[in-house]
């Protein structure tokens, strides 16, 4: 997506944003379909279980506690297809609409909920602000100007366009954006069993259940460390008061230590092969736009 995103309007009587693919040149075709997304992807998700609508959405439909794995594989494939789907991009943006239409809860309190109100709605992609600029920080050896989030936060915008958020709910730019998320994060976000049970999933993956039960010992035991690091680095990429919220310890060597996995992890993905660089949809299609760019160039020299 290389043009300029257009301004945001509030007026709901202003004609409906266009909704249009992204495409090389974008810092999301750059950064979204790395490894390292998945990091930060975490703290996202952890973010969002706190938000009391998504909390109680999610609590009744999620699959997060009974198949993470599943549940996990499916979000990056879908996020994926956010960014390199192309046309389908679109679509699947309106299958997960339609998908979640339906999903609608009553919490504890006799408080109703549907997964579609527009705050809730355009949280989930606001937690992806944050989720960028919090990999930055710890997982990339090129840190970003202000312009450089700036530049982010309109593909966001788009990104908002194309899942149909309303414009009242996005901020203006990122330096708006800034002071509002902090205020989301104090003020209306709560510590939620959802949160609670979260961060135990994580730390012991349970098997897929394709899995046969002879076996799922064996997965146990491989994916412990994979745990661990899981829940250390949704903690560790946490806003401090999230943490607070939450009750989680996190002390200065857990700092130091974040940051060295962070510098050793900042300089050896860039230099692995792009095959394992990036996620699989993510690589395809980076594939498949180079080979289009070299039919373009053959196609535009040849004998006239």
């Amino acid at each position: 997506m290389t043009a300029a995103v257009a301004p945001i309007d509030h007026d709901s009587r202003a004609p409906r944003p266009e909704r249009r693919p992204f495409a090389p040149g974008s810092q999301m075709w750059e950064q979204t379909g790395l490894i390292t997304f998945s990091l930060t992807a975490g703290s996202a998700f952890l973010l969002q279980t706190m938000e009391p609508t998504i909390a109680a959405v999610v609590d009744e439909h999620s699959t997060f506690r009974t198949d993470p794995a599943g549940r996990a594989f499916r979000s990056i494939a879908s996020v994926m297809m956010w960014i390199y789907g192309g046309d389908e991009a679109l679509a699947e943006a309106d299958r997960l609409r339609a998908m979640h239409a339906s999903l609608n809860s009553v919490d504890a309190h006799g408080n109703k909920h549907q997964a579609l109100s527009s705050g809730p709605w355009a949280w989930v992609l606001h937690t992806a602000v944050f989720a960028f600029t919090e990999g930055n920080k710890y997982f990339s050896t090129v840190k970003l100007s202000e312009a450089d989030k700036e530049a982010y936060y309109r593909e966001v915008v788009q990104l908002m366009r194309n899942f149909s958020v309303a414009p009242k709910e996005i901020p203006a730019t990122f330096a708006e954006w800034e002071p509002w998320f902090r205020d989301q994060v104090e003020n209306h976000l709560v510590a939620t069993n959802v949160a609670d049970d979260y961060l135990r999933v994580i730390q012991k993956i349970a098997p897929p259940k394709q899995i046969p039960a002879p076996l799922r010992p064996l997965w146990r035991t491989a994916t412990k460390p994979v745990g661990r690091l899981q829940y250390f680095f949704t903690v560790g990429t946490t806003p401090e008061i999230i943490r607070e919220k939450l009750g989680l310890t996190w002390t200065s060597s857990d700092e130091r230590t974040l940051r060295a996995l962070g510098w050793v992890i900042g300089r050896t993905v860039p230099v692995l092969p792009e095959r394992v660089r990036y996620f699989p949809i993510a690589y395809e299609a980076r594939r498949l736009e180079r080979d289009r760019a070299r039919l373009r160039k053959i196609i535009d020299l040849r004998p006239m």
